[in-house]
Formats: C-alpha cells, sequence, structure tokens
C-alpha cells in the first residue's frame, strides 16, 4: 500500500486527545489518527478486504 504525506491542522483539544491516546497505547500520534479512521472506515463500511489485508 502507497503512502502519501499531508499536513493537518488539529483544534488544541483533539491534538491533546490523541496525544494522549498515544501515549496510553505506546504508539505515535500518526498511529492514533490512522487508527480512528480506520475505526469509522470499519462502522460505515468503508473498508475492503484488501485494505484490511494491508494494514495487517
Amino acid at each position: 500500500m502507497k503512502k502519501i504525506q499531508i499536513g493537518i491542522r488539529f483544534p488544541e483539544d483533539v491534538k491533546r486527545f490523541i496525544d494522549q491516546e498515544a501515549a496510553r497505547n505506546c504508539s505515535s500520534a500518526n498511529s492514533e489518527v490512522i487508527r480512528a479512521i480506520r475505526e469509522r472506515m470499519d462502522r460505515i463500511g468503508e473498508r475492503s478486504d484488501a485494505d484490511e489485508r494491508a494494514s495487517a
């Protein structure tokens, strides 16, 4: 899976939450953002089997 880099501006409370979750899960802020988006994709059924295999 090809990865791209983008810049995103977050409200302070969202950034604080991301950082807290990253610390709690011993992961990076980037990983927490990806995790949150993928959980949302799963809930609304937007992930294909190929996407799930690539992220495993």
